[in-house]
């Protein structure tokens, strides 16, 4: 799965990371220079997609905003937004409406994830898979989601918050109705391609073979 463009960029921004403690934040000249159609709006595919996207905020585990979410969009490969976009039309008989917390992730954020577990001595997220170094993020293929009713936009009690590093937050590690609540999403989502990461109630990939990428999202609308 390691591919050159990913070693070049990732080699790139951890000498950044190592020199200053951050990823850069000084755009490289064509950063934004991706084909037309690389990545795509999750909602201007599927508008009534909600979006939360906490690591464009300091509402995330590192309590910063993460190097290249300089807007809070959920950008995807075509045919995993698409294939989301069916997940939500399979839903809304049902009231219910996904809402997303994360989706692309340009290679920068992943650094600057790996960066912050290093520093504050919390490499066992690391260790312990919660927290990846080379991240199916970086595809655009992967996103991190929750179910709301389509009324109030009221999550649904998934047991654990979003991006809770413990054995709680394990998919099948519930009972009665955060259980049921859990398969809900696991199997409209498995409907349409996607698999779950059985330790992330929350985190949810669909195959393609693509390169990762890095541009950050000020270079989107």
């Amino acid at each position: 799965m390691t591919s050159n463009l990913f070693m070049r960029s990732f080699g790139l921004a951890l000498a950044a990371v190592l020199v200053t403690g951050c990823a850069p934040a000084v755009a490289h000249v064509g950063e934004c220079d991706l084909p037309a159609g690389t990545l795509v709006n999750v909602r201007r595919v599927e508008p009534s997609i909600r979006t939360d996207i906490r690591y464009a905020t300091r509402n995330n585990f590192t309590g910063a905003i993460l190097p290249g979410y300089e807007r809070p969009l959920a950008m995807m490969r075509p045919n995993a937004a698409e294939a989301l976009a069916r997940v939500q039309r399979r839903l809304r008989p049902r009231g219910l409406s996904l809402k997303v917390y994360d989706a692309y992730r340009p290679v920068r954020a992943t650094l600057a994830m790996v960066n912050w577990a290093e520093r504050s001595g919390n490499q066992w997220v690391l260790q312990q898979g919660y927290v990846a170094r080379r991240s199916g993020h970086n595809l655009g293929t992967t996103v991190d989601l929750t179910l709301v009713d389509a009324r109030t936009g009221r999550e649904l009690d998934m047991g654990t918050a979003y991006d809770t590093f413990s054995e709680s937050a394990h998919t099948a590690n519930a009972t009665g109705q955060v259980l049921a609540n859990r398969m809900i999403l696991v199997e409209a989502m498995r409907a349409e391609g996607y698999a779950n990461y059985d330790q992330e109630w929350w985190h949810f990939r669909i195959g393609g073979d693509y390169e990762p990428l890095d541009a950050p999202l000020r270079c989107f609308r």
